[in-house]
């Protein structure tokens, strides 16, 4: 399980621990996107619907840069976490960033983009639905 740690909320592996679960994945992603301020974070099980991931969390950020900040703070909790590698795509425009942290992904829009694609209704969740992280 996650120790707290102080970095804005931001969970950290207990010493001799190996790499973070899906569950734990899920918890430090979700609390970092939280503690940054992410908008609308949705997270979809996609247990028995994919075999790319256990996990989908899709959030918002209010501006390209701010969406570029919250993908670059959560892969470096990831890293920290313990989590050899993650593969992040779309940071050069930061309208639509993909972190790919294998049991997990996720989804970062600008909030039009968001809307345009509208993961939520591909995968059958109303953001409004209670499905939410």
């Amino acid at each position: 399980m996650f120790d707290q740690h102080d970095e804005g909320g931001a969970h950290a592996l207990q010493a001799g621990s190996t790499e973070p679960s899906a569950d734990q994945l899920q918890e430090l992603i979700v609390s970092t996107l939280d503690a940054d301020k992410a908008e609308d974070i949705v997270a979809i099980d996609l247990m028995g619907k994919s075999s790319v991931a256990d996990v989908m969390i899709i959030a918002s950020g209010r501006s390209q840069r701010h969406v570029g900040a919250l993908a670059d703070h959560v892969v470096r909790q990831i890293k920290k976490s313990g989590r050899g590698t993650v593969a992040i795509e779309g940071q050069t425009s930061c309208d639509w960033v993909l972190v790919d942290a294998g049991d997990v992904i996720l989804h970062l829009f600008r909030p039009e983009v968001r809307g345009f694609y509208n993961l939520e209704k591909m995968w059958s969740v109303d953001p409004d639905s209670g499905d939410s992280a």
